[in-house]
C-alpha cells in the first residue's frame, strides 16, 4: 500500500510541474558559463533575409549592371524609400527579401528586362532593445508586437528564472544604462517562473510588451534554485516556481531510489544568516536556496 501511495503521489507531482521543466525526462543543468564583463554596445546588426525593416534604417540596394540605381537609401518617417524610376516604395514592415521582390517586380514592369536586385541592411537605426547577462549581449531589432517572452525566445534565454527590464525615462535611449541598480529609469523585475505558470492558465498579463530603447538584463544567479541530494536518482540543483513542494522537487530529481525513506527527508535552510535543518513532509513547500536531503531507509 505504501508503494502504491508513493507512485500515485509522484504521478500527481509530475502532472503539476510546468512542461518546460519536464521536457527531455530528467532535467539537466546547463553547462556553466564563463564570467562575462559588462558588454560594449555592438555595431550594426548583421543583415539577414528575414530581417524586418524599420523606419530610419539605411538600406544598401544593388541592381546588377545598373550603377545609377545602386545606392544607399534611407527609410523615411512614412516607412518608404525614394527609389529612382519607382518613386516612393514602402519598405518599413517588410523583410529584406520582400523588398527585393517588390523592387524586381517594379523595375521589370516597363523599365528593365529581368532585373537582379540585392537588398541588405547597411545601418540599423530602427526600434531596438539591448540584451545582456546570462545569454551574452547584443542589440536586437524590436517588432511592433514583441513582448519580453518573445524576445527571450529569440535570444535563446526563455529557460531563465528572471528578467529585468531597464526602461529609460520618457522613452529616450540611454546606452549607458546597463545596471539594474540604475536610478535613471524604471526597473521592472519579471519572474519567468510565475509567467510560465500564468501562461499555462491562459493569463498573459505578466508578458509585458517591450518598448524602443529597453535594456533587458538576465541575471546569472537563479534566485529560485533549490538543491537535492541523498537518495534521489538525479541529485542536482533545480530552478522551481514559487509554491513548489518537496514531492515536486523529488519528481524533478528523477524520483526516489530504492533505498530512500519518505520519512527521513530534511531541509537545510539559511535563516538569519544561520544554517538550520529540519525534517519535512512531501507536501511541504520549499524556499529558494533550500537543500533537500533525502535520507536512507534502514531495514
Amino acid at each position: 500500500m505504501q508503494i502504491k501511495k508513493y507512485v500515485a503521489l509522484m504521478v500527481l507531482a509530475l502532472s503539476s510541474i510546468p512542461l518546460a521543466a519536464q521536457e527531455g525526462g530528467v532535467p539537466r543543468l546547463p553547462p556553466p558559463q564563463k564570467p562575462q564583463e559588462a558588454p560594449i554596445l555592438p555595431g550594426p546588426i548583421p543583415a539577414e533575409g528575414d530581417y524586418t525593416i524599420s523606419r530610419q534604417d539605411i538600406l544598401s540596394v544593388v541592381v546588377i549592371d545598373q550603377p545609377s540605381l545602386t545606392n544607399k537609401y534611407t527609410v523615411d518617417a512614412d516607412g518608404a524609400i525614394r527609389f529612382p524610376l519607382l518613386n516612393r516604395v514602402t519598405a518599413a514592415g517588410k523583410t529584406l527579401h520582400q523588398l527585393e521582390s517588390e523592387l524586381k517586380k517594379g523595375l521589370a514592369d516597363g523599365f528593365l528586362k529581368d532585373p537582379q536586385v540585392v537588398v541588405s541592411l547597411d545601418q540599423f537605426k530602427g526600434r531596438k532593445v539591448f540584451v545582456w547577462g546570462a545569454a551574452g549581449g547584443g542589440m536586437y531589432p524590436l517588432g511592433d508586437d514583441d513582448t519580453i517572452l518573445a524576445m527571450l525566445v529569440k535570444v535563446g534565454a526563455a529557460n531563465l528564472s528572471e528578467a529585468v527590464i531597464i526602461r529609460p525615462k520618457n522613452g529616450s535611449r540611454n546606452t549607458k544604462m546597463l545596471s539594474p541598480d540604475t536610478t535613471d529609469g524604471e526597473t521592472i523585475h519579471v519572474s519567468m517562473r510565475e509567467l510560465e505558470k500564468e501562461v499555462e492558465q491562459g493569463n498573459f498579463s505578466r508578458n509585458l510588451p517591450l518598448q524602443d530603447g529597453d535594456v533587458i538584463f538576465l541575471p546569472r544567479v537563479d534566485k529560485n534554485r533549490v538543491y537535492v541530494t541523498g537518495q534521489v536518482k538525479a541529485p542536482a540543483a533545480y530552478s522551481v516556481p514559487e509554491g513548489t513542494t518537496v514531492l515536486q522537487v523529488i519528481a524533478l530529481a528523477g524520483g526516489l531510489t530504492e533505498a530512500a525513506s519518505t520519512k527521513n527527508i530534511k531541509i537545510q535552510r539559511i535563516v538569519n544568516n544561520k544554517k538550520v535543518e529540519k525534517k519535512v513532509k512531501l507536501e511541504d513547500v520549499v524556499l529558494p536556496g533550500d537543500t533537500i536531503i533525502v535520507g536512507e531507509r534502514f531495514f
